[in-house]
């Protein structure tokens, strides 16, 4: 378990405060994550890594020389915001175009994307590269969907390379891509790992037991087996590793590799040479070359007792690549020559809404939103370990605490436009922004981009109606199901937010108040959020394990219904 923590809230925080004052001489900080201390040549591409906290080293302990420029560090197990991501990629932007690089997990897609729109539309170019090098969470032929662990190692490694030799992003962007098509990572755990402030872990394995496939935020293996030999379990993960060879590699026989054995958090180093000892004898009988293996922590689940086995099929690029030296806080090869200049610190990007005051009439909207806020705040308060235990059934169980960071975001950012005297339109859209950025993931994402929407709907001059919040729904569901692509059906918020948005634009239709048509529309989404249980997750990291989640309710989903009846009973006391 995690036996050192102060606020669970705040861990993610401090975590990163004292990081950052540990490797002073290696990396600085900026809002929302690290930046490589010294500087780089003007110029030349930057690599912008990130994810959420709880993997140490990764993300943040990958910053420094050989490897990434910048790293955004998220919540624990959540995705970094999207401006945490555009505060890190302007603080280390040295001219020459950014690469995104990150495991391929639902909220990292969905904050990295809006962040690569954001600094396109400033006119900075950035491309995309997804690490999906877990072979368990996907067959080969859906390759797009398999998670990004271990493995994003030596594409980080490839993308920092060949970035700091002077490519430019098009080449940068060939190698890195090259570089995943070419990783392959399986995991196995024998305890599941347990989050700060929690009493009891995600998951548990019996023991004598061992998960397969299990993922790095928690979530159970896709089959238990009876637990190895320290042997028999080198055997397990090299013939399975080795049934899907890369397609590049025409003749495996002399083919260069490189290897990782990762400990996931409680397996230990002398554990892992016994293992690796095994591991490296089965590759050279199969006739491979290993270059510079490592044997390692470098890509953790805090507490959690397993391993992880990456090989990657190098050609003669992309091992000028592995070998290359670096100088990070975690991650030590070669001797790197630096420049004695440090990075200057950079300023947070500016959001582009114009702060007004609002009329009257939207004031007193904002008074009736403000309360809708806090009360919609105690309710996730109360019920956030209920959301967390059900977010572990098939998930990493962050979702209760992530919908408490940002909620109280929310309503701490609309107390300070309400002192203002700003309309209900700006009170809602500063609190929808700090709801994404201070909660991170795809919730916090989504949840910033509905209260955005409903403030852009209603605006600080008119006072509200039915009417005029039927459509500021109408387009939180559009943007919503666009920027997370979930459809009705996939178990997901969009399972209620779709029938109460349709529900609710009805009763406007029918002259109904705004009481009277959100409360007609709180009845279909709280059955919404229930119905939920009979459906199997189509997206998102419940995915793998979807017959897990099948008689339970979708956590984003009954969060959103009880959010809904918290405002629903605070405008019906207006």
């Amino acid at each position: 378990m995690t036996y050192l923590f102060n606020n669970p809230e705040n861990f993610a925080d401090e975590l990163i405060e004292g990081y950052v004052a540990a490797h002073r001489n290696l990396v600085h900080p900026v809002e929302g994550g690290v930046i490589r201390k010294h500087k780089v040549k003007l110029g030349q591409v930057v690599l912008v890594i990130g994810g959420g906290s709880g993997h140490y080293p990764a993300f943040g302990g990958f910053v420094g020389s050989g490897l990434a420029h910048g790293a955004a560090m998220g919540n624990v197990f959540a995705a970094p915001s999207a401006q945490q991501i555009c505060n890190v990629a302007q603080a280390v932007d040295a001219g020459g175009g950014i690469l995104f690089c990150y495991g391929n997990y639902a909220g990292d897609v969905l904050n990295f994307n809006q962040a690569q729109e954001r600094l396109c539309a400033m006119g900075i170019d950035v491309r995309t590269v997804v690490v999906t090098d877990d072979i368990a969470s996907a067959p080969l032929t859906e390759k797009h969907k398999r998670r990004g662990i271990a493995g994003t190692l030596p594409v980080f490694k490839a993308a920092a390379v060949a970035a700091d030799s002077g490519k430019s992003l098009d080449d940068v962007f060939r190698i890195a891509t090259d570089a995943n098509d070419r990783v392959r990572t399986l995991g196995v755990a024998f305890s599941g790992c347990t989050l700060p402030g929690a009493n009891k872990p995600l998951f548990e394995v019996a023991n004598g037991k061992m998960e397969v496939g299990m993922g790095i935020h928690g979530e159970p293996g896709l089959y238990r087996i009876d637990a190895p030999t320290a042997d028999g379990l080198a055997d397990i993960l090299v013939n399975k590793l080795l049934a899907e060879i890369p397609s590049t590699i025409v003749n495996p026989d002399g083919a260069r590799i490189g290897v990782i054995l990762n400990g996931l958090g409680a397996v230990k180093y002398e554990e892992l040479f016994v293992v690796y000892r095994r591991i490296d004898r089965l590759l050279l009988e199969r006739g491979l070359i290993i270059i510079e293996p490592i044997v390692d922590e470098l890509f953790t689940s805090f507490d959690m007792a397993g391993i992880s086995l990456t090989l990657f099929w190098m050609n003669e690029e992309l091992e000028q690549t592995w070998v290359a030296a670096a100088d990070t806080p975690a991650f030590h090869t070669g001797n790197i020559a630096r420049s004695n200049e440090d990075t200057p610190a950079s300023s947070r990007i500016k959001d582009k809404y114009t702060l007004k005051m609002g009329s009257v009439d939207s004031q007193s909207a904002a008074v009736i939103v403000f309360a809708a806020l806090k009360a919609a705040c105690k309710v996730i308060n109360k019920k956030s370990e209920e959301l967390g235990r059900l977010d572990a059934i098939a998930g990493d169980g962050d979702h209760g605490i992530g919908m408490q960071r940002g909620i109280t975001a929310a309503v701490v950012a609309a107390q300070e436009a309400l002192d203002a005297k700003y309309g209900v339109g700006t009170l809602l859209t500063v609190a929808g922004d700090a709801w994404s950025d201070r909660a991170g993931g795809t919730s916090g994402a989504l949840w910033g981009v509905i209260l955005r929407n409903l403030g852009n709907a209603l605006g600080d001059e008119a006072a509200p109606q039915a009417s005029t919040i039927a459509v500021g729904i109408a387009s939180a569901l559009h943007d919503v199901t666009n920027l997370g692509k979930a459809q009705l059906g996939d178990k997901t918020l969009v399972d209620v937010l779709l029938p109460f948005s349709a529900a609710l634009a009805t009763a406007a239709s029918q002259g109904l108040s705004i009481a009277g048509s959100w409360a007609v529309a709180t009845d279909i989404a709280n059955e919404a959020a229930q119905s939920t249980k009979n459906l199997l997750p189509k997206i998102g990291r419940a995915r793998p394990h979807a017959e897990q989640s099948l008689g339970t309710p979708d956590p984003g989903a009954i969060s959103m219904a009880l959010i809904i009846c918290a405002i629903g009973k605070t405008i019906s006391r207006f």
